[in-house]
């Protein structure tokens, strides 16, 4: 069976105006089996429905806050940088992938992307926002290296992502001020972190639709938790190669 051609969501430099990419997310691609492909950045549909139709798996990276006009929530002070073309680009290529039930796998702003485009909102700054709501507050911003472990998630049992795992915690790393807020009807929380944050989401009526709040990309050398993730997103979409060849064939 060949490898799996995955193709990773860009990142973007506003003040360069240029793309990027963090060779943690290819690498850990490569190590898993699957051939890693930066794609470009458009908001262009035939374009985006062609790299729906042509890749076996998508990688959908961390990076820009989501602009919150995408939840009907006006933007506060404590949001970051925005990135419209991601917004537009990411929104219309998740919707195509759960059309051909392609294997989407999304790390952080990943997570927060799959919640908002299936009609979930987020909280726009953690520290100030969950303090209002009484919950108790542990750090999801750590400082460098983020290969550092730093807080604990609860896993649930019956989904994909304790399949992978085959246990009920783990201890992450955690980068991010963005969190889900109201969770989508469409997908199911299957990780919590201890206050209460949604730390991972599936999406049951897609074949493989999982998504992280922490980082894997860096903690994947030395985590075999980590490496899990990355080996299974890798297997998903290598089926998912395998069927539609043979979906060519016999059309």
């Amino acid at each position: 069976m060949k490898k799996p051609m995955i193709g990773v969501l860009p990142l973007y430099d506003t003040d360069r105006k240029s793309y990027w990419m963090l060779p943690n997310y290819m690498n850990a691609i490569e190590e898993a089996g699957g051939i890693p492909i930066m794609l470009p950045l458009t908001t262009d549909i035939e374009i985006l429905a062609t790299l729906a139709h042509d890749f076996d798996g998508f990688l959908f990276t961390g990076g820009h806050d989501l602009n919150p006009e995408l939840y009907d929530e006006y933007i506060e002070v404590t949001c970051g940088e925005l990135c419209i073309e991601r917004d537009i680009m990411e929104s219309i290529l998740l919707q195509k992938v759960i059309e051909l039930d392609k294997p989407a796998f999304g790390i952080c702003r990943g997570l927060q992307l799959f919640n908002v485009v299936l009609g979930g909102t987020l909280y726009q700054d953690i520290p100030t926002s969950l303090q209002l709501h009484g919950n108790k507050i542990i750090n999801h911003k750590q400082t460098p290296p983020y290969t550092n472990l730093v807080h604990d998630v609860h896993i649930e049992k019956n989904n994909i992502l304790y399949d992978i795992l085959q246990t009920d915690t783990i201890k992450v790393n955690s980068y991010h001020h963005q969190g889900i807020k109201k969770l989508s009807e469409k997908l199911t929380a299957v990780a919590i972190a201890e206050d209460e944050l949604v730390e991972s989401v599936v999406m049951p009526s897609q074949t493989f639709v999982l998504a992280v709040q922490w980082h894997p990309e860096y903690s994947y050398k030395a985590d075999a938790y980590s490496q899990k993730l990355f080996a299974a997103f890798v297997n998903a979409s290598k089926s998912a190669s395998h069927n539609s060849h043979i979906e060519d064939i016999t059309a």
